[in-house]
């Protein structure tokens, strides 16, 4: 019922910079945070940024300085921002929103499909 569909992902190489976008779509009713996630091969999903409807935001500490997490709660879309990528960045990138579907029920998280980021030396 609730989807995500992400776009931005490439190759680049190090030193360069991408911009994902990923966009919500479906009857949620509201959504809490959204943020992305990464995974690389042989790895655990990890934390990159996530952004709250109150402006707050939280990155990883490999991140700090040179990601940047914005949403445009209208369109109901997170963006990151990377600059300065480094070969280590690269993985797949998940957009998650995590939010309600019903106003009487709990939060759920949900997920996109994922984009790719590869970073060369």
């Amino acid at each position: 019922q609730v989807q995500l569909v992400e776009s931005g992902g490439g190759l680049v190489q190090a030193g360069g910079s991408l911009r994902l976008s990923c966009a919500a779509s479906g009857s949620i009713f509201s959504i809490n945070t959204m943020g992305w996630y990464r995974q690389a091969p042989g790895k655990q999903r990890e934390l990159v940024a996530t952004k709250h409807s109150d402006g707050s935001t939280n990155y990883a500490d490999s991140v700090k300085g040179r990601f940047t997490i914005s949403r445009d709660n209208a369109k109901k879309t997170v963006y990151l921002q990377m600059n300065s990528l480094k070969p280590e960045d690269t993985a797949v990138y998940y957009c998650n929103a995590r939010g309600r579907l019903r106003v009487w029920s709990g939060l759920e998280d949900y997920w996109g499909q994922g984009t790719q980021v590869t970073v060369s030396p």
